[in-house]
């Protein structure tokens, strides 16, 4: 890997951060690690730092649970690729982390050279997915279909999304994204066209179906 480089681990437990680390640190001694502990910390080092090459994000921390806290992140920066780490390792979730974006996908049981290896493929611009495993294609109608939609949503919707499911009013979600109520307004209403339900809290429960599956 190339020196210089910024990485940002998202993961809530303090030893594994330490393990990505140093799989990190040995293949790119001078790299600046950055890390956070919980999604909020997350998407603001995400924010603050644009010029990341990479985030490596657990799918289940504080703030975020499942599939929807790399949708949001995706949206963030969707130049900056993902690496989704979980102890959730089959094949249907890893296509669905796929679809919604992720440039990787490694399993928490993964020694650490796998995990080198899997953030080589993906800086070199590929796309790592664990060894032996064939991914299995979206058996679900529904969520095949709500991966759909929301790959038809832009990214200021994605992030729109995002933070209606974690409970934030327009009011909220405007201040964060330092733009007028009105225009979160006009985000929601073609979100929820998109999504093709009635209202917000639908929308929610459309997007909590991608959690289902996927463990801490």
């Amino acid at each position: 890997m190339q020196s210089g480089m910024t990485f940002i681990v998202a993961d809530d437990h303090p030893l594994f951060r330490g393990a990505i680390r140093a799989a990190l640190s040995s293949s790119s001694p001078d790299a600046r690690i950055l890390e956070a502990g919980d999604f909020e910390s997350a998407t603001r080092l995400v924010l603050d730092n644009p010029e990341a090459d990479l985030v490596i994000l657990d799918l289940n921390m504080p703030g975020s649970s499942g599939l929807s806290g790399l949708i949001t992140l995706r949206a963030t920066q969707p130049s900056m690729p993902v690496v989704v780490i979980s102890a959730t390792d089959d094949g249907m979730t890893i296509r669905r982390a796929l679809d919604l974006g992720a440039s990787g996908y490694v399993s928490k049981s993964s020694g650490l050279d796998e995990i080198r290896d899997a953030i080589r493929v993906v800086m070199a611009g590929g796309i790592s997915t664990p060894k032996n495993m064939s991914l299995t294609p979206e058996s679900d109608p529904e969520i095949a279909d709500l991966i759909s939609r929301i790959q038809s949503l832009t990214p200021q919707q994605k992030r729109v999304l995002g933070m209606l499911a974690q409970g934030l009013l327009n009011k909220q979600i405007a201040y964060a994204l330092s733009v007028s109520e009105a225009t979160i307004k006009a985000h929601v209403s073609a979100i929820l066209q998109k999504l093709d339900v009635d209202s917000r809290t639908q929308a929610v429960i459309r997007l909590s179906k991608l959690k289902s599956d996927t463990a801490a």
